[in-house]
């Protein structure tokens, strides 16, 4: 059992320096590595970025933990079966296409034991995880908890989107509960391991290979709104102090290790850094729109964004679509047609999504390559261009996100040749009418 701090306390705020420990004086006073750490604690320091990075950039937490994490035996390959995931995504490992793709909700396993880690496939990304260079896209579907075992990600940051029901996930840095419309980022390196209270779960995964997850700048917003920092919530202190057989799964260049050791991972009795995992809930958000007239770019709404090398774009953006007014007037509100150069793929946690009508569902994905044409379907755009423009309310019972990227997606052939992709997709569009008419000119 963890024992500590009462289980789920937070600490608020993004990117602070943190404070945390589960039994009074654990943390040393003056240095972070005395000859001998109270309680007979052993200091090991986990670094999220190079040692030389600039003091504004370095991200690193310092644990106190009663034995250090090398304690293990060897890693071996994966045993447990065929894994579901990717880290590269060459031609001939996945599949390259430009038209626009919809999967209906993906199933959650019928009548078998499948836990986070063997219920984790990878829809798409792109790049090289060896590389540090690029990003992936996944899918998890669990009916059970992982027990004695927990998972850590050598590859990059995992930004996690329940989608239905909660995932009780305890890391070293302390337990955190997730929610559906509530995001977790576990970061490179980090151990932990994910517990179904609510039965089976399924959800999304953005990974990025390089750089983290941090909040947008607000440029001309100013300093106030989108995501604030002080809703960010990281766990604090708690500890498990077992002689119990654990598995470890290391996911490493896009394949799994396995390695054990005769005590729990998550035995940090104290901890201090900026390197921790967090939780973000969706409602908290202050969305942004135009009060006078045209449809504002959906960047508006990025909740965290991964940036990349070059200025104004990114590895990847989290975006959401959330409650809101819509007031603009003599404009077309639901989002508008567009092609662009970034990669959308679009997931929906519940209700329906404001641009499409039918067939993009809970559970489901949909994805818009660079370049490739879309926008609302021919019932939204209907609607749309003969209501009454008065402001109201858009996404009341809905939530719908995206993950946003510079690079070019390939999909992984388990995603393309899916059962549960939509090849009708396409007719969402085909009912949209030619109304031209070049002896009516409309003001």
């Amino acid at each position: 059992m963890l024992a500590g701090s009462d289980p789920y306390q937070y600490q608020p705020g993004f990117g602070n320096h943190f404070s945390s420990e589960a039994l009074e004086g654990a943390l040393p006073v003056g240095q972070n590595t005395p000859q001998v750490c109270p309680y007979g604690l052993y200091a090991e320091q986990l670094s999220g970025t190079a040692f030389t990075v600039g003091r504004s950039g370095n991200q690193r937490s310092w644990l106190y933990r009663i034995r250090p994490s090398a304690v293990h035996r060897p890693f071996e390959p994966y045993s447990r079966g065929a894994h579901g995931v990717v880290g590269t995504f060459d031609a001939a490992a996945s599949v390259a296409t430009p038209t626009q793709i919809r999967w209906l909700p993906f199933p959650i396993p019928d009548g078998a034991d499948v836990d986070f880690v063997d219920g984790m496939r990878t829809i798409g990304g792109a790049g090289d995880t060896a590389l540090k260079n690029g990003l992936a896209v996944h899918i998890y579907t669990a009916t059970t908890s992982m027990g004695r075992r927990a998972f850590c990600n050598s590859d990059g940051d995992l930004l996690i989107v329940p989608q239905q029901g909660r995932l009780a996930i305890t890391t070293e840095f302390g337990p955190i509960m997730a929610a559906p419309n509530e995001i977790v980022v576990i970061q490179r390196g980090m151990r932990f391991s994910v517990a179904l209270p609510d039965g089976p779960s399924r959800g999304y995964i953005l990974e990025v290979f390089d750089g983290h997850f941090e909040l947008p700048d607000l440029g001309p917003i100013g300093a106030n709104g989108l995501a604030n920092p002080r809703d960010f919530q990281t766990p604090t202190a708690s500890y498990e102090f077992t002689s119990d057989e654990w598995e470890i799964v290391n996911k490493y260049q896009g394949e799994l290790f396995s390695a054990r050791q005769d005590h729990s991972p998550f035995d940090v009795v104290a901890w201090h850094g900026n390197y921790a995992p967090y939780k973000y809930d969706l409602a908290c958000f202050a969305a942004i729109n135009s009060v006078s007239f045209d449809h504002v770019d959906p960047s508006i709404f990025t909740v965290l964004t991964c940036k990349s090398a070059h200025p104004g774009t990114a590895v990847a953006d989290f975006v959401i679509f959330p409650p809101r007014y819509e007031v603009q007037q003599r404009t077309f509100r639901p989002p508008y047609f567009h092609r662009n150069c970034m990669s959308e793929f679009m997931g929906l946690i519940h209700g329906e999504y404001e641009a499409k009508k039918g067939g993009f569902l809970p559970g489901g994905a949909s994805l818009h390559s660079m370049m490739t044409p879309h926008g609302p379907d021919a019932r939204t755009v209907e609607l749309a261009t003969s209501r009454e423009l008065v402001p109201g309310r858009v996404a009341d019972g809905t939530q719908a996100f995206m993950f946003e990227s510079m690079f070019q997606l390939r999909l992984t052939r388990w995603a393309a040749e899916h059962t549960q992709r939509d090849h009708s997709y396409y007719k969402a569009w085909e009912a949209i009418p030619a109304t031209f008419d070049p002896t009516r000119k409309v003001q």
